[in-house]
């Protein structure tokens, strides 16, 4: 079982408070997004392991089918490995053509995990994508997060950085010579102050490169949410306030750790029992795992559809993990499902994206949102028996003009106070129309 699943009960549930009016506009926009997609990609794909949590000596869930039978020997070839990652069929183009084609409207990358490589040409390391080390080095696409945001920008999908607080390379973090025991720093910042001042300065450095050269930043996604827990704390006011000297209108989520700096929540790998009272996403990898790993389990299209139509009706958005493979390809079973995600964003994306969730209505087997005074609702299908709308229920909230197919737009037909409806697909999906609008 994972034990790297990050969450904070209490923060899930707390109120904003002090929001500028231009967060609170981008939050709004955030919510009309409604799907995106995270990248995870890194040295993790090369060795087609779970991220990088097989080098932290605590976290031996990792290490159940160890990449190397001892944990020096796993360290010193997995940070050896960027001498052999070369993705030489990065297209990052393409990347973008099949986000597009599959209804994502924002896109979070990368740009460092916990193992401290990094993917983008920072000037605070030299473990880095665009080093003479690595392979891919003088490829015009070295800088991936470069690359990537180019691409993506084009196509009109909204961009964002994932960020790791933390850096298992970073000679400020896990001191060379020191013991390392877990996840954590490998001393405590309180008695070496002086050490954790150079670490801060290292991570503020590089989320300024982030956020200085890459174009729109949306979304600063900071994961590692033990850092800025315990004692392990940046001056997240004097860095965010830089950083939105570049990118006033950026979105930052300190996942987990509540407060200013976690402008929405995130809640991992599961969908809430109830919505969180901050704006909120769910983040769900389409296997499972979030990086590539050979032979990994997928989930079926209808297990990722289920949980779209939970989270969309509850007001969240929802983020699909994809792991590229270490040739830069995306893996077939994620390209099969994010096809099937298209064709269904394509027929009934309408009443999906820009929506908001209505508290008052719930009706079993039924998933509805909200635009303006325009219902939508949707059943998963069953070929062999009809999904029955019991209409008495929704009149209890609100008036009723007419109802659509949302598929075909014919008109359907109510009988009894009921609506019984056939769907060779996956979903039906109706459009229900409020008196207010049509008479």
């Amino acid at each position: 079982m994972r034990q790297d699943i990050e969450e904070n009960k209490q923060t899930e549930q707390e109120p904003y408070e002090g929001l500028s009016e231009t967060i609170k506009e981008k939050l709004s926009w955030f919510e009309d997004q409604k799907i995106g997609v995270i990248f995870h990609w890194g040295l993790y794909s090369q060795a087609g392991i779970v991220e990088s949590w097989q080098l932290s000596e605590e976290d031996e869930w990792a290490r159940k089918k160890p990449w190397r039978e001892d944990l020096a020997t796993l360290r010193k070839e997995y940070w050896a490995l960027n001498e052999q990652f070369n993705p030489t069929l990065f297209c990052p183009d393409e990347w973008a053509e099949k986000c597009k084609k599959a209804g994502f409207r924002y896109m979070l990358f990368t740009t460092k995990h916990h193992d401290g490589f990094s993917m983008y040409d920072t000037k605070e390391s030299t473990f880095k994508m665009t080093s003479d080390r690595c392979p891919f080095h003088l490829n015009e696409k070295a800088d991936v997060f470069q690359a990537i945001m180019k691409s993506f920008q084009k196509a009109g999908i909204a961009t964002g950085a994932y960020y790791s607080k933390a850096d298992w390379h970073c000679p400020y973090y896990w001191v060379p010579g020191e013991h390392a025991r877990g996840r954590y720093a490998s001393y405590d910042p309180l008695e070496n102050p002086q050490m954790w001042q150079k670490f801060e300065d290292f991570v503020e450095n590089q989320l300024l490169e982030i956020c200085s050269n890459y174009g729109p930043v949306d979304i600063l996604w900071l994961d590692a949410g033990w850092v800025n827990a315990r004692n392990e704390q940046l001056n997240m006011p004097k860095i965010i306030g830089k950083l939105r000297q570049h990118q006033p209108t950026m979105l930052v989520v300190d996942r987990t750790i509540g407060g200013e700096f976690e402008n929405y929540v995130t809640p991992e790998r599961k969908i809430p029992e109830i919505a969180p009272e901050k704006v909120w996403e769910s983040n769900i990898p389409l296997a499972n795992n979030w990086g590539y790993v050979p032979n990994d389990v997928y989930k079926p299209f209808s297990t990722i559809l289920e949980s779209i139509l939970k989270i969309v009706s509850m007001g969240g958005n929802v983020i699909l993990g994809i792991g590229p493979k270490p040739d830069g390809t995306l893996p077939k079973e994620a390209e099969a499902i994010m096809a099937q995600l298209g064709d269904f964003l394509t027929t009934y994306g309408e009443g999906i994206y820009e929506s908001r969730a209505i508290p008052e209505l719930s009706i079993d087997n039924w998933y509805f949102t909200k635009k303006e005074q325009v219902i939508y609702g949707f059943s998963l299908a069953s070929q062999e028996k009809p999904a029955i709308l019991n209409i008495s229920a929704l009149k209890a909230v609100c008036s009723i003009a007419k109802i659509e197919d949302l598929k075909t737009g014919v008109l359907l037909e109510i009988t009894d106070d009921r609506l019984s409806l056939l769907s060779s697909g996956q979903v039906i999906g109706i459009k229900i129309y409020e008196n207010e609008i049509c008479l």
